[in-house]
């Protein structure tokens, strides 16, 4: 099924582009774990994780991370042609089952090195008390019929 859309031509320093808010569960935990094999008892040891500074287990870093996906935000209908190829991220505060989290990304700006052209977003996750748990960037980099 085709949708219409913009270039990432068209974005505009600035413009802002959310993803779903999500609520965590502990089904969310467990998944994120039997797909990266990372077991640690800080995700899922609610005795374990009572015993750390935090109380109560955390959600991994990279299933926060990922949640900044840009293709399932507002901005995936101009987007095309983009390709991933970059990313990083500073974890603020920790994120545990009952938060609401909500992924909002910002593209900053479009530059081009030599012939190729790349787009970089600044990524940010908030949860439910508007708290910053993630901030970030992502870069992407134009490929032909990227409206370039």
């Amino acid at each position: 099924m085709s949708h219409p859309s913009a270039t990432p031509r068209e974005l505009v320093p600035g413009t802002t582009f959310e993803g779903p808010s999500k609520t965590l569960n502990d089904t969310h935990f467990v998944l994120f774990s039997a797909i990266t094999g990372d077991v640690h008892p800080i995700h899922y040891d609610v005795e374990y994780a009572s015993q750390t500074r935090f109380g109560k287990p955390l959600a991994h870093g990279l299933l926060l991370a990922s949640m900044t996906a840009l293709g399932a935000s507002t901005a995936r209908d101009q987007i095309e042609g983009l390709v991933f190829v970059e990313q990083g991220c500073n974890f603020l505060s920790p994120a545990v089952v009952g938060d609401t989290i909500r992924p909002r990304m910002v593209f900053e700006k479009r530059w081009q090195e030599g012939h190729r052209i790349f787009y970089r977003f600044t990524t940010s996750l908030l949860n439910q008390r508007g708290e910053a748990l993630l901030e970030g960037f992502q870069v992407y980099r134009a490929f032909e019929n990227s409206g370039n």
